[in-house]
């Protein structure tokens, strides 16, 4: 799968391109908020974005709204140090249905790539 990190972090970003190498995915963007995130979807086309919450300019559950809108079955694992239930219920009404709390494990990362 081609990856889109969207992270304001550029050890997550690392991370998560550590978690991928040779596994047969890539991460072929990084956009450290939303907007630019948006901007690198429209141009880059992934399989699957990883999306931080907490970001400047546009956060992440905004930018989930406007990838839904620009494609609905856009493929979201969203990253979160905070893991509460309200906002993965919030996420959830937004249309994303994968989760992981940072710091995450890289065989936890692939199995959220295995089942989106």
């Amino acid at each position: 799968m081609k990856i889109l990190v969207i992270d304001d972090s550029p050890f997550v970003a690392k991370a998560v391109i550590k978690a991928v190498e040779g596994t047969g995915h890539s991460v072929i963007g990084i956009a450290l908020n939303g907007q630019i995130g948006i901007d690198k979807y429209l141009q880059l086309k992934p399989d699957v974005i990883t999306l931080d919450v907490t970001m400047p300019v546009m956060e992440g559950l905004e930018a989930a709204k406007r990838l839904f809108q620009l494609n609905p079955n856009v493929k979201i694992i969203l990253l979160s140090a905070m893991g509460d239930e309200s906002l993965h219920n919030e996420a959830r009404q937004i249309g994303i249905k994968h989760f992981l709390t940072k710091p995450f494990k890289p065989e936890d990362l692939l199995q959220r790539l295995a089942e989106v």
